[in-house]
């Protein structure tokens, strides 16, 4: 795996409380990660500790294979941030704020309309971001990340507080940009969105990851009900057990045409992390 982020045992304390107790985890090209956990797991923490905000008490962070409180302009270049402080410039329309940061970046401006219309913004491109609703802001913020075609893109809770059309506007930009070969670093602590959007994850608590994988793998872990659940056209449900001894019984339901849905009974993210903590995750 090429990793573009990388921690090691990372700890971090903020006077006597431990934050970041030895976090290890990895993220690859054309992958989207998500550290899921409740507010206070020490999400935001690690992230600030990748981007060079604050250093790790202890462990080792790399970012493209640099130590993070060594990270260069050269790296910044390459990452792009939807963080909880917006950073825009409420005065300045969404195109001005856009083109602030392009002469920044030093990237032709020619780009911007393209990546305005992309986050489904055209008609507002010229209203002030203190007009803006929290919805059309938060593209705005994404827009703003996106705007230099990152190779690596940290989103601290990029959805929260969002209607789900605009949750899934952004959902759709994360896969394309994850499709060009961006590496996604997601934090939220909504575990359908994460199941949804992630190739893996991390479940994180008080500082700890307590399980990591593959978002399906994850929940089949944890499936100690190994059933089946067939619900018939009449409303019926019946409960077989989820092994080969089953075939011919769900075989039968199929061939009278009675099947009206089928669950496996596979746990969600979320109750397995309650499962695992006895902790909810608000």
């Amino acid at each position: 795996m090429n990793a573009v982020i990388e921690a090691i045992g990372v700890k971090k304390s903020f006077g006597e409380k431990e934050a970041l107790k030895g976090v290890n985890c990895a993220v690859a090209e054309h992958e989207i990660f998500g550290l899921l956990g409740p507010s206070g797991a020490g999400k935001t923490t690690l992230i600030k500790i990748f981007t060079g905000q604050i250093v790790q008490s202890g462990g080792e962070a790399k970012v493209f294979g640099t130590p993070s409180d060594k990270i260069t302009d050269e790296i910044y270049s390459k990452i792009g941030m939807v963080l909880d402080n917006s950073g825009l410039y409420t005065r300045l329309t969404c195109y001005d704020n856009l083109a602030l940061f392009a002469d920044i970046y030093g990237i032709d401006k020619r780009v911007i309309p393209e990546i305005i219309e992309k986050v489904k913004l055209t008609e507002a491109a010229k209203r002030a971001v203190s007009k803006l609703s929290r919805g059309m802001t938060q593209r705005l913020v994404l827009a703003r990340a996106i705007l230099h075609s990152p190779q690596l893109l940290f989103l601290d809770e990029p959805t929260n507080g969002l209607d789900p059309a605009t949750a899934l506007e952004i959902h759709t930009l994360i896969f394309e940009l994850r499709d060009k070969g961006a590496a996604v670093f997601l934090t939220t602590h909504n575990m359908e969105e994460a199941h949804k959007l992630c190739d893996n994850v991390a479940l994180l608590n008080e500082g700890v990851i307590v399980e990591y994988g593959a978002p399906d793998a994850v929940c089949r872990k944890y499936d100690s009900q190994r059933s089946v659940t067939i619900v018939t056209r009449d409303g019926h449900e019946e409960v077989l057990p989820n092994n080969p001894s089953s075939a011919q019984s769900i075989a039968k339901f199929f061939e009278d045409d009675q099947v009206e849905s089928i669950h496996s009974s596979e746990p969600n993210l979320e109750t397995v992390f309650i499962a695992l903590t006895g902790r909810k995750l608000v």
